[in-house]
């Protein structure tokens, strides 16, 4: 039989999603399941999106120009200039998702074999991405300790050498939820000029920002326009992960050119997702504020209930809604599949996912998990009782266990 190819045996599986067949045994069993593995925020898609849908005067489907729909980048580029962030249409892409946007980057700026430094733990399919484009990963450790805050420039400056051509971050942070602050990427800006580096910006979760916090974009640091690319989406600030609408932005038209490039061969980005996408960016500052109030609310709730949980530790995120927990386990991988597969707590048990697939470093992240806060107040208390309830058990277990071997 022929063989698959190294990329395909090297691409790794999402941490996210890898548990599915357990969740999908545990409903099949009645259990409930409490889904916090996955960022698909339970806030309905606002009515603006079904309204444009609703009143489409089209009669044929048909390709759009491969950058994307003109009046769409001039709603996403209004958008910008309404943050302070002085972009025109003509530094967006429009691209299937933000994971394309990124694809997109690092093929266009990144030869194979080459180097990015990442901050872990990182979005998962950042390592997969790298993976796609022969590019090599070296991550840089943050700690929970610190509620994972950027390293020294030292700790960065051990990394760089002639192959490392780029710096990639979130902001705010999948999957800690941690919030970069201006000072901090000054610190990288620096990193980047002195180097000549390339620094790349996730920043899907920009209006989820939590506290007296503001988010700096990244496009607003001074003397980079060559250096900076942006990615973004609608999916999460308009809960509408499956328009599948991100985008890349950058003021470097060499960038530019190479990802059209990409652009042009895979034809163009979702057409539906963009028309109906237009009628989001006329939500007004009310709808904004709404969403970070009930994140914030569901954030404060749920590390309360985390932290109150015997041996568990859980910083406070500064923004998106995602936080990474220390569990009292050796394996949180086999923990979380055990909690799938073999426990439940009033019919119903909790979905996780393990931070070790956040981690380019083997052996790191093992007792910790990625939750996402994308339930409702109730749903989070149920599934937060639920989580320390299978600790309990799991526990006891691993005594018992040790009994027998005695």
């Amino acid at each position: 039989m022929p063989s698959i190819s190294l990329k395909g045996t090297n691409m790794p599986a999402s941490p996210i999603r890898k548990l599915v067949p357990y969740a999908d045994g545990a409903k099949k069993r009645g259990t409930k399941v409490y889904h916090l593995n996955i960022g698909q925020p339970d806030l309905e898609t606002p009515k603006a999106f079904w309204d444009k849908l609703a009143h489409m005067d089209m009669k044929v489907l048909a390709y759009c120009p491969s950058d994307g729909i003109g009046t769409y980048k001039e709603k996403f580029s209004q958008y910008y200039n309404k943050l302070g962030i002085k972009v025109d249409p003509s530094n967006f892409i429009i691209t299937n998702g933000g994971s394309e946007a990124l694809l997109f980057t690092m093929m266009s700026c990144i030869n194979e074999g080459d180097e990015v430094i990442i901050p872990e733990p990182m979005y998962a399919n950042y390592i997969g991405f790298a993976t796609s484009s022969n590019v090599t990963v070296k991550p840089i450790p943050c700690s929970i300790e610190n509620g994972f805050a950027l390293p020294a420039i030292s700790e960065f400056e051990k990394l760089i050498n002639t192959k490392t051509k780029a710096i990639l971050i979130c902001n705010p942070n999948n999957p800690t939820g941690y919030l970069y602050s201006r000072e901090e990427l000054e610190t990288l800006r620096g990193l980047a000029l002195k180097y000549d580096l390339y620094l790349f910006v996730d920043e899907v979760y920009r209006e989820f920002v939590y506290g007296d916090s503001e988010h700096f974009s990244a496009l607003n640091l001074e003397g980079l326009d060559n250096h900076v690319v942006v990615i973004d989406s609608i999916s999460k600030r308009f809960s509408a992960c499956g328009a599948r609408i991100g985008a890349l932005i950058t003021r470097n038209k060499d960038v530019l050119a190479a990802a059209m490039k990409f652009a042009q061969a895979r034809l163009s980005p979702p057409s539906l997702g963009q028309i109906a996408g237009e009628g989001l960016f006329d939500l007004g500052q009310d709808y904004y504020d709404s969403i970070k109030t009930e994140y914030k609310y569901r954030r404060d709730l749920m590390v309360s209930l985390l932290n109150q949980i015997p041996g568990v530790k859980c910083p406070t995120p500064g923004g998106a809604f995602y936080a990474v927990a220390q569990l009292p386990v050796d394996d949180a991988d086999a923990f979380c599949q055990w909690m799938l597969e073999s426990f439940s707590y009033q019919g119903a048990t909790v979905m996780m996912a393990p931070a070790s697939g956040f981690y380019s470093t083997k052996g790191s992240g093992k007792n910790e998990v990625r939750i996402a806060y994308v339930l409702n107040g109730d749903d989070l208390t149920k599934a937060m009782e639920c989580l320390g309830e299978g600790l309990k058990e799991y526990k006891g277990l691993a005594i018992s266990k040790e009994k027998i071997l005695v």
